[in-house]
């Protein structure tokens, strides 16, 4: 059987390193669309939101993390794709 000392220190060992591991995986969230997105707040979009779609499929699909790497001739797509990069 597990004398009191060690089992304090086993919990203590668990508090102290592995519930706040714990915690964060639980509470991490990551958007998976433009309309799960906080730029989806920030930007919204008119219409259908394929700009801002294609813009942030387009950051997914490059790992896009800067937003100053997003560029385009759409402003929409520009947007969605600025969003991806500010979530990630």
């Amino acid at each position: 059987m597990i004398n009191n000392k060690v089992h304090k220190r086993l919990i203590t060992i668990f508090l102290l390193i592995l519930l706040p591991s714990l915690l964060t995986a639980c509470t991490s969230y990551t958007p998976n669309t433009y309309e799960e997105s906080s730029g989806y707040k920030e930007y919204g979009c008119t219409q259908d939101c394929s700009g801002h779609n294609a813009g942030w499929e387009w950051a997914r699909e490059k790992g896009i993390t800067d937003p100053s790497d997003c560029g385009g001739k759409s402003e929409s797509f520009i947007e969605g794709c600025r969003s991806y990069a500010e979530d990630y």
